[in-house]
């Protein structure tokens, strides 16, 4: 069910103190309030508070794919955004076939981008109880990934299929039941394994310790380095992310199994986004007030949010060109400008 967030109501909880009635008032969407997306749309809506900038009514809870054509249509504000989301639009194909080519077109031409992060990392983990051994125990297993439908779904078939060349239904058997129901899921035993987007430290897992010690595992690097991945990546809001794993966050708890000391996974990348026809101050306070925000804000909101990429504008971590449709909105480009960090012109 989906939660609305009265941004002046959490100000007041907090102990943030808005000095002055805010300029505008706004609407946002976002996932769950406990995801990145959703832990960083609420943290938006408080920085616009503080720096008086705007109010923000936050749904929480949102199917994205909702969402992003919400903004497009001029329905909602702003929106979080897995970048592959806007690319499907475009072309009127996945969640987007019945719009049409010409209207998928003419509504991602509305959209654009305050900033990035990175959503979620995918990857397979297991209770040490169960004495999985990785990506070599898929074949013939029970895998829980993901919900029935949607992004993460695809993704975790797509990363078992580019390590193992294994398909779910056919060669394992894939589990799988809605957000909701997932760290139930994982503790009662009906999964060998899990298939399923992290953070770092990731918050589902670490509700799900409290039945055990868990192991996860990296990529393997042949995997990661070679041709097949190196094309999955092109599909936009999907990048190659590599950790060091004495940054990823666990203290306890969790083992992770690498060749090196690195942690490798496939990323997914999206952002916050607004409709095009937001006037150019607006977007330009909201990106400052996110960048005057990041360390108070932000990175103290949860223990995963500093390794999300917020603040980011490289774009082999925004994924902000090459087939990504998007582009940042003007007034957003101003105020990273200002704020000393360089937007590639192919994201303007």
């Amino acid at each position: 069910m989906s939660k609305i967030f009265a941004v002046a109501g959490a100000a007041a909880i907090l102990g943030l103190a808005v000095t002055a009635q805010a300029q505008v008032n706004l609407t946002a969407e976002t996932a769950s309030p406990g995801s990145a997306p959703g832990v960083s749309v609420i943290s938006l809506s408080e920085v616009a508070a503080k720096y008086n900038v705007a109010d923000i009514q936050v749904t929480t809870g949102q199917t994205l794919t909702n969402s992003v054509q919400n903004v497009a249509e001029g329905k909602s504000d702003i929106a979080a955004a897995p970048f592959v989301l806007p690319f499907l639009m475009s072309r009127a194909v996945g969640p987007y076939a019945k719009v049409g080519k010409e209207k998928g077109a003419e509504l991602t031409g509305n959209l654009r981008v305050l900033y990035t992060y990175r959503i979620a990392c995918q990857s397979l983990y297991a209770y040490d109880s169960s004495n999985f051994p990785g990506y070599d125990g898929i074949k013939g297993a029970r895998i829980f990934n993901g919900p029935p439908r949607g992004a993460a779904l695809t993704n975790a078939r797509d990363l078992v299929r580019l390590v193992t060349g294994l398909e779910d239904k056919k060669d394992y058997t894939g589990i799988q039941v809605n957000w909701g129901q997932a760290v139930k899921t994982i503790q009662d035993g009906s999964a060998n394994a899990f298939v399923l987007p992290v953070s770092f430290p990731d918050g589902r897992m670490t509700a799900a310790m409290a039945s055990g010690d868990m192991t996860m595992w990296s990529m393997p690097i042949k995997t990661f380095e070679g041709e097949a991945f190196g094309k999955f990546t092109k599909r936009p809001g999907t990048v190659a992310v590599t950790l060091p794993i004495a940054d990823m966050g666990w203290k306890s708890g969790v083992t992770v199994r690498s060749e090196d000391d690195n942690f490798r996974c496939p990323g997914t990348v999206g952002g916050e986004i607004v409709n095009a026809s937001m006037d150019f101050d607006t977007a330009k306070a909201l990106t400052k007030a996110f960048l005057d925000g990041l360390e108070e804000v932000y990175y103290a909101k949860a223990p995963f949010m500093p390794n999300s990429w917020h603040g980011e504008t490289d774009v082999a971590l925004t994924d902000m060109c090459g087939l990504n449709p998007l582009k940042y909105h003007p007034g957003a480009v101003a105020a990273w400008e200002e704020a000393g960090h360089s937007i590639p012109a192919c994201a303007k």
